[in-house]
């Protein structure tokens, strides 16, 4: 294809990902730079007709306005946002690690701060709902794709379901499920009779919940990627197996998993990205008082009455570069595979 016919049809596409991608993630990376002017305060007489005055602080409107002209973007902080102890928190983490604390107390020292608490439940998330649903979705793809054609329809549409729904639709209706009378919750009160049990109550448990809740909406997409690469695997591969004396679980490991590794490559990329931006389900659940994540972080500051656009533009910007070093060494498995092909 000549060079002018390509970049006339990659063209929209580039022009697409600047305007939709490339210059919403300057504006962040400035915008983290920047902080809230601080509020201009004046002190005022207030004097009665009858005799008696009164002094008291307000806010300068006219000042803040003017400020607000002048630098629209807010007061130049530079780095400050990403140390300070909302986010990186570098002086608290170097006077925890000065201190003469056991290990454990330097670990929950750090885990209490708002960033590392968030990044410790969003890597939690990660590392344990993408393999698992994975997996899940690798069973059901198989257990699928052996079922008999007249019911594979309707089999495959209730094993999507969780796709379907909406994720913090999702969420909620497990939430309501997990409530101490809702039918998960009941249950578990009447199994260990305990009518105080709650799984919205322990950390554990709640943190096992969104786990849970990960696993049962992300097998879907596993499954479907999956069931469509099963799809492809060789029949004569299969039938000389078969014919070789290897089980069925020799043939799965043997010929089916090594085909669809590229698949599973793909399918880890994809859910550890969708899954190092959990949101809904902490949301859904009501768990921040046990559970944050960074995307939570994100939604806190500009949802609350004062909105902290610095804090969370410095919030996005970590949370692009956790999953750019999150993805890396499969990038870098991935490249290495090709060359090694292409070699």
């Amino acid at each position: 294809m000549p060079h002018k016919t390509f970049f006339a049809f990659i063209l929209p596409s580039l022009i697409a990902m600047v305007l939709f991608i490339a210059l919403p993630i300057v504006s962040v990376v400035v915008q983290s730079l920047h902080v809230e002017h601080p509020r201009v305060l004046v002190e005022v007489e207030n004097c009665q007709p009858f005799g008696g005055c009164t002094k008291e602080v307000r806010v300068d409107t006219a000042a803040m306005q003017q400020l607000e002209q002048e630098q629209p973007m807010g007061q130049f902080n530079g780095l400050g946002t990403y140390l300070n102890r909302g986010h990186l928190a570098v002086n608290e983490i170097g006077a925890i690690l000065s201190s003469n604390a056991g290990f454990g107390d330097v670990v929950s020292r750090i885990y209490n701060l708002p960033f590392y608490k968030a990044l410790s439940f969003t890597l939690v998330f990660c590392f344990v709902v993408t393999p698992l649903a994975m997996a899940l979705g690798f069973v059901i793809a198989l257990a699928v794709n052996a079922v008999p054609k007249a019911i594979k329809g309707p089999v495959i549409f209730f094993s999507l379901l969780p796709m379907i729904i909406t994720p913090l639709v999702g969420s909620l209706i497990l939430y309501w499920m997990i409530q101490s009378n809702g039918i998960i919750g009941a249950s578990l009160q009447n199994l260990f009779n305990d009518p105080t049990l709650s799984l919205r109550a322990s950390p554990v448990l709640t943190w096992a919940s969104l786990l849970f809740y990960g696993v049962w909406s992300n097998a879907p997409f596993s499954f479907v990627v999956f069931y469509a690469g099963l799809q492809t695997v060789p029949g004569d591969t299969l039938e000389s197996a078969m014919i070789d004396g290897a089980s069925r679980w020799e043939r799965i490991r043997y010929v089916i998993i090594p085909h669809l590794m590229p698949l599973a490559t793909f399918v880890a990329l994809v859910q550890l990205m969708d899954n190092f931006r959990v949101f809904e389900p902490i949301v859904g659940f009501s768990a921040e008082a046990n559970a944050t994540s960074l995307s939570w972080m994100i939604f806190n500051d500009l949802s609350g009455d004062a909105q902290l656009f610095g804090s969370a533009g410095a919030t996005s910007v970590l949370t692009i570069i956790g999953v750019i070093i999150l993805l890396t060494p499969v990038l870098i498995r991935t490249w290495r595979e090709f060359n090694h092909k292409v070699v």
